[in-house]
């Protein structure tokens, strides 16, 4: 069963699966160790979660059968993130909530959704309050630095402008130059070069960037700004948020 807002759960899930990482580390949060049961082998927050819960595959690589025999009373799933036939699949057997978080707004929505799913309204309200909070004080930056976020290599790809990534990027003060385009589009140098592009900032996720890629890239853009960033404060979405206002303060205070 696919849920909707017009379709709660019978009774208080016990049994919970979580494909997503960042939804992972939102669970945690909201203090639900004992019901948690399931998660990816990339849901590396908390750490402990690794050695303690089922790992049932990768977000786009669900174990179906291991999901089975956990016998879950709600898996909690992303409609970017996981694979649509596999959730489709597993809502023909479980309750499946399917969360979609384009920007910030939708990322408060969600973490009130699963505080309501989960009977942890209070902490997950607590939660958005002490968010948006980080978010007001960060404030909006003096100067806008026109940006390029790059998520993979060979070939390269960047954030569209209807992402969550972008989202962030606007609220740490940079303007996404391939915002016009959708997803995750494949762009060349010479498109970097002709983007009006200031800063160029290298994620840590998925593709694992380091100094080496930076002193690669200075090669053929001497001129653009380039910065590693921590994937995980520009695509996070739930808890991790938290962090998210300080880290980019600190990222592009230089700048």
């Amino acid at each position: 069963m696919m849920l909707t807002e017009t379709s709660p759960l019978p009774l208080l899930p016990k049994r919970i699966i979580s494909l997503v990482p960042s939804q992972t580390a939102l669970l945690h949060h909201l203090g639900l160790e004992e019901e948690t049961i399931g998660i990816t082998k990339f849901c590396v927050h908390p750490p402990s979660w690794k050695k303690d819960k089922q790992i049932i595959g990768g977000t786009k690589t669900v174990n179906i059968e291991k999901i089975i025999a956990l016998n879950p009373d709600i898996i909690i799933a992303n409609k970017e993130e996981n694979v649509k036939e596999q959730i489709e699949e597993l809502a023909a057997r479980f309750p499946v909530w399917v969360t979609d978080v384009n920007n910030l707004t939708d990322a408060y929505q969600m973490i009130k959704d699963v505080g309501i799913l989960t009977n942890r309204e209070k902490k997950s309200a607590e939660l958005i309050d002490q968010i948006k909070i980080g978010f007001h004080e960060l404030g909006a930056a003096s100067k806008k630095i026109n940006t390029c976020y790059l998520i993979w290599k060979d070939p390269y790809m960047t954030v569209g402008g209807d992402t969550f990534i972008s989202d962030m990027m606007e609220k740490a003060g940079c303007v996404n130059v391939f915002s016009t385009s959708t997803r995750y589009p494949e762009i060349s140098i010479n498109q970097i070069k002709k983007s009006n592009c200031e800063l160029i900032l290298l994620s840590s996720e998925p593709y694992p960037f380091s100094d080496k890629h930076i002193e690669a890239l200075q090669a053929e853009i001497p001129h653009i700004r380039i910065l590693l960033a921590d994937g995980e404060m520009f695509s996070w979405y739930g808890s991790h948020l938290l962090q998210s206002p300080s880290y980019f303060k600190n990222l592009l205070f230089s700048l």
